[in-house]
């Protein structure tokens, strides 16, 4: 599902269905299927690639005051080895007379309850039955759902190994095409992943996988009325949770908030899994979050976190909720387990922030740490494939080198044309002082009807610096009744903007009190 606030792989999750756990933590050493093509030669290039990547991470993660030392571990675990999970939304038939059992004649079993063991029994089964294309396809998809949930960039290149393993065994089949797809969505190549979902739908009109997919691909390509039919075909098609969140962020982003919440609503009622209740309550307590309804926002984050105490996205909603409701230890506490975990950009950057906004000793140096990270992760996601451009121009832009920041916002607007590609060009334009040319997109960020607090805010900022006082004053002012607490030091500064803009009116006033010909 796409983001509501940042772009960040995290705020991607999705419901992984009945069969599988939402998160998983592979066990230490777990690799691939022994003599398979999902097994890289220890020195190939792209392998020598994501080693130094990841050595910058972990030197960064070193350095990190606000992780444990045991937050390395996990990374290097993840990083070096190849363990995977299982995912919802795969068909699990395969045509008869394959000469393979398919993955699902064992996959409900064995990758329910114990997850250890269940990816020990698919390993077991593609060494016993490697020209299963279905099991193949499946654990592309599971390396997909694993780079997500511990935001492991790493994984991407063992899920393409083993999609081209499936398509080998059976050329064009849809779960393979579904599962290309959706690890292009994963990188950021949208184009990729609507012409691999369009391929996957010809094959079989009714996956749920290339259906969802399609829609993530319109959406973040910015063809926001194509994205909304095919919500509705695939509605039509696939009714269920996955569609039906997906609906409601295509409404939400039109401007039709209350249609996106009844909508959630709806699928909340009908979401039968602990995952399914964790991701659907998240998607609530987000879409209450970005309308600054805190009280809200946290019961749907604590309803999501009882059906799964460890669910990322709650979690990380929650401290955001809690910070803006003036709990700023327990949003500190929580956001340091999840970056701990899972070192996305999104975290990395709010938890810098709330320790610059709490300002004792040693914070600054802490949000330093956490800043540097963002860019550890950014060369690791690069490594695996990832188009991470619009990740890094946010964060540099108000915590890095403005110059770079610039670059990658218009590397990724040349790819992409959403209202999160003009907020992150006209902020990152704003930054290097070339206002006048950020007006436009942060007034087209805007355009749609959705209601974002971080884009008002910049666009009031742009306004004020392009001498559109009252323009700005509006923009400033509807950001902070919308969500007064959208971000620790955006929220400040946006007051603080108000505060010199009603300072400048007021003397402005007086002086044409004063001299009311010159104000004529």
């Amino acid at each position: 599902m796409p983001p509501r606030t940042t772009d960040s792989a995290q705020e991607k999750a999705e419901p992984t269905g009945p069969s599988a756990p939402d998160t998983a933590h592979p066990p230490a050493g777990e690799g691939p299927v022994t003599g398979s093509a999902d097994a890289p030669a220890a020195d190939s290039p792209p392998q020598a690639t994501r080693v130094r990547a990841f050595r910058r991470f972990a030197a960064s993660a070193r350095r990190s005051r606000g992780l444990h030392l045991a937050s390395c571990a996990a990374l290097l675990a993840v990083a070096m080895t190849a363990g995977a999970v299982a995912v919802g939304g795969v068909r699990q038939d395969a045509p008869a007379g394959s000469d393979a059992a398919p993955a699902g004649d064992f996959a409900p079993t064995a990758l329910t309850g114990d997850l250890d063991a269940g990816i020990r029994s698919l390993q077991a089964h593609l060494r016993a039955q490697p020209r299963d294309f279905t099991g193949w396809a499946t654990l592309g998809l599971a390396y997909v759902e694993q780079a997500r949930i511990k935001g492991d960039p790493s994984r991407y290149p063992q899920a393409e190994r083993a999609i081209k393993r499936s398509l080998a065994v059976s050329p064009g089949n849809d779960q393979a095409l579904s599962a290309r797809a959706a690890l292009a969505a994963a990188r950021h190549d949208f184009p990729g992943a609507l012409k691999h979902a369009e391929q996957a739908l010809k094959r079989n009109p009714y996956s749920e996988r290339a259906l969802c997919t399609r829609i993530d691909a319109l959406v973040e390509l910015g063809r926001y009325q194509d994205a909304a039919e095919a919500a509705d075909i695939a509605d039509d098609r696939r009714p269920g949770v996955p569609v039906f969140t997906r609906y409601a962020y295509v409404q939400e982003l039109r401007g039709d908030v209350g249609i996106a919440r009844r909508v959630l609503q709806q699928a909340l009622k009908s979401a039968s899994s602990p995952a399914d209740v964790a991701y659907v309550a998240t998607a609530l307590g987000q879409l209450a979050w970005n309308q600054g309804d805190y009280k809200a926002a946290l019961r749907h984050y604590g309803r999501a976190l009882a059906a799964d105490d460890g669910h990322l996205p709650a979690l990380e909603g929650r401290a955001r909720a809690q910070a803006a409701n003036g709990d700023r230890a327990g949003a500190i506490r929580t956001l340091e387990q999840v970056v701990a975990r899972s070192p996305l950009p999104g975290p990395l950057v709010a938890l810098g922030e709330l320790y610059e906004a709490r300002g004792g000793d040693g914070d600054r140096a802490k949000a330093r740490d956490q800043y540097a990270l963002v860019d550890a992760w950014t060369s690791l996601a690069r490594a695996g494939g990832v188009n991470a451009d619009l990740d890094t121009a946010l964060a540099l832009a108000d915590h890095g080198d403005p110059a770079q920041a610039l670059r990658a916002a218009r590397a990724e607007w040349e790819r992409r044309r959403t209202v999160h590609t003009e907020d992150a060009l006209a902020w990152a334009l704003h930054v290097n002082g070339r206002d006048n040319e950020a007006l436009a997109h942060a007034r087209r960020a805007t355009a749609t009807g959705y209601r974002n607090a971080v884009f008002l805010y910049h666009r009031g900022m742009i306004e004020r610096a392009t001498g559109h006082h009252e323009a700005a004053r509006a923009s400033l002012k509807a950001a902070l009744e919308l969500n007064p607490g959208f971000s620790p030091l955006g929220a400040r500064e946006a007051r603080a903007a108000l505060k010199d803009l009603k300072d400048l009116k007021d003397r402005k006033d007086l002086k044409d009190l004063k001299d009311p010909e010159a104000a004529r």
